[in-house]
């Protein structure tokens, strides 16, 4: 299936310094936060990327246009000079569509500009690019073929490090607990979705809430709950704490490479 991924957005609170970067391009290890979501679905064997580009439409393409295969897979360098034979590889399998959409465009006004691209597919990834997960996406995909719905989307507990508190008429506190427990959930993005999305896009509004609302009433929006490693990664805090993450070896986002995900203890029997 086709991936369409949504890269345009300024990042303001990812900025440290004179750092102009666009969000998607804030690195994680020797890597962008845009390629480990991509090399995610390219672990379940997606690779024919559209890339709804944005600010930093040009760091996006730069990027790309001058790969380095050897900054994440080992290699040898024959007799010194610049013959590299590479053990592995990551992108020559990849199919990658650049679409400048606009520099303010919304989300929804995004899709709409790459409708072109994915309208004659029976169904199409799309997502954030600034988000991480570890997520079933295989399991994901077959409820959703099974189902009716126009569009599928991760429901994740919340991720907040606040809590929440409990009070009466006159201020007195009656409980405190983790933001978490509560009994809701957001969206989390990894869209899976139908070409009838489009007949629910309207210029000049966004996808969420607007196109997901006309959904709803027939019932044409599916959540698919999710418990498991999910993290948008928004800020300059939440890029150091992903950077902490990859520097100890702590990936459960990592799918393609088990040297750096979290080793599970085996059960007792």
């Amino acid at each position: 299936m086709k991936v369409v991924l949504f890269c345009g957005g300024l990042g303001m609170r990812m900025r440290e310094g004179t750092n102009n970067a666009p969000k998607p391009m804030a690195m994680i290890g020797d890597r962008p936060l845009l390629w480990h979501v991509m090399r995610y679905y390219a672990h379940f064997g997606h690779t024919d990327f559209i890339l709804a580009l944005g600010y930093g439409a040009a760091v996006v393409k730069d990027y790309f246009l001058h790969y380095d295969e050897t900054l994440s897979n080992d290699f040898t360098l024959v007799g010194g000079n610049r013959d590299v034979q590479l053990f592995s590889t990551d992108i020559t399998d990849w199919n990658i569509t650049f679409i400048d959409t606009g520099l303010k465009a919304t989300i929804g006004e995004r899709l709409m500009r790459v409708r072109k691209y994915v309208e004659d597919e029976p169904m199409f990834l799309a997502n954030y690019a600034d988000t991480l997960t570890d997520a079933p996406l295989p399991e994901m995909v077959e409820r959703f073929r099974t189902s009716e719905a126009t569009v599928s989307m991760l429901a994740v507990p919340p991720v907040s490090t606040h809590h929440v508190v409990e009070m009466g008429d006159d201020g007195s506190v009656s409980r405190v607990r983790d933001f978490r427990e509560l009994m809701t959930w957001e969206n989390g993005g990894y869209f899976i979705m139908r070409p009838q999305i489009f007949d629910a896009l309207r210029e000049g509004e966004d996808m969420v809430p607007h196109a997901f609302d006309r959904l709803i009433p027939d019932r044409k929006l599916l959540a698919q709950q999710y418990d498991g490693f999910w993290r948008a990664v928004d800020t300059f805090k939440d890029r150091a704490e992903m950077e902490e993450a990859y520097n100890g070896g702590n990936c459960p986002w990592m799918l393609w490479d088990s040297a750096r995900r979290p080793v599970v203890p085996a059960q007792r029997s």
